[in-house]
């Protein structure tokens, strides 16, 4: 997936296939977030203005390119994920240990995006500080990268409760559902304040 181009990779979502879907569109979207935390960083670095923060600036670019090298993977894990999951579905009902088979591609297909949501989560951190230390020519970017992250974060919690909606044991389901629940409710606030202060600046 990830050596496809924009073009072919827009083309294969559209197209009647399974993959790549929500899961794998979170997962870009949210690694375009991180990348547009790097750019705010590569416009920052080296210029004098930013000298005393310019170590704080490297580090957040390390971590910016390591959660974007993370969440183009998961575009990847998300398509690999949902194999077993569509053939556990073909499997006649009346076949002993489909439910085990189901429950465990279940779990399996859910544990993506529940990384996703988590890196968004992260980006979206990033993404705060590189509009607080940045280059102030570049908050606009910083800003869009908070809201990408927080689409990457809503869309990926969608992916999350798609599959555990069907699992047979709800403790787990309830519990997966609850923590990205908890993510979800911090996280959007986060995005907001970030983007509601990158907005006021640029008035």
């Amino acid at each position: 997936m990830n050596d496809l181009s924009l073009k072919a990779f827009s083309e294969e979502l559209a197209a009647k296939t399974s993959v790549p879907g929500g899961g794998g569109a979170a997962a870009l979207t949210g690694a375009l977030a991180a990348a547009l935390g790097s750019m705010v960083g590569n416009f920052t670095v080296g210029k004098k203005k930013y000298a005393d923060v310019e170590a704080d600036i490297l580090a957040l670019m390390d971590k910016a390119d390591a959660l974007r090298k993370d969440l183009l993977q998961c575009i990847e894990d998300d398509a690999v994920g949902f194999e077993p999951l569509s053939k556990a579905y073909a499997i006649p009902k009346e076949e002993p240990g489909r439910d085990e088979t189901l429950e465990k591609c279940l779990r399996d297909a859910a544990a993506v995006p529940m990384r996703i949501v988590e890196l968004s989560c992260k980006v979206i951190d990033l993404q705060k500080d590189f509009a607080e230390k940045g280059s102030s020519l570049m908050i606009s970017d910083a800003g869009c990268g908070a809201v990408l992250a927080w689409s990457s974060m809503y869309a990926a919690a969608l992916n999350v409760f798609v599959n555990t909606k069907l699992m047979k044991d709800r403790a787990y389901a309830e519990e997966m559902n609850k923590k990205v629940e908890g993510l979800m409710d911090v996280y959007w606030k986060k995005a907001d304040e970030i983007y509601q202060s990158v907005y006021n600046r640029l008035k």
